[in-house]
């Protein structure tokens, strides 16, 4: 049985976006990844599908996802990638989640999004080695 790992931010359209490009692209076929938000936005942020596909990876095609009671309860772990707006952060709806604390690259300018990025992929290679280990 797949292990279900959930990245969960506010709008889904960056960093927990990100967050499950790194790890289906990065991680072991034994687990299914998605990601979520609580209040997804009509679209990912363009700068993101930009910086992401400098390092190799599309993702022109992937849309923002409302996170549902579901996902949460079929998940073996769950990644609250940090919140700026408490009333909606995921974390107070998920019980057991890790939280990443990492910066929403909304309106930031390309070379912050880049170094968020790098963040991302550095957080969810640690999250693989331990989930292998």
């Amino acid at each position: 049985m797949p292990e279900n790992i959930l990245f969960v931010c506010v709008e889904n359209a960056g960093r927990s976006q990100m967050a499950e490009a790194f790890f289906r692209k990065f991680a072991p076929k034994q687990f299914n990844v998605s990601s979520a938000g609580t209040i997804p936005s009509l679209q990912l942020n363009p700068i993101v599908i930009q910086v992401m596909r400098e390092i190799g990876i599309d993702m022109e095609n992937q849309k923002p996802k409302l996170l549902s009671n579901l996902m949460i309860e079929n998940s073996s772990k769950t990644v609250n990638m940090g919140c700026m707006d408490k009333e909606s952060c995921p974390s107070l709806f998920v019980k057991d989640v890790f939280d990443w604390n990492i910066s929403d690259p909304k309106e930031k300018p390309l070379e912050e999004v880049r170094i968020i990025r790098d963040k991302i992929k550095f957080e969810v290679m640690n999250l693989i080695k331990t989930l292998e280990g």
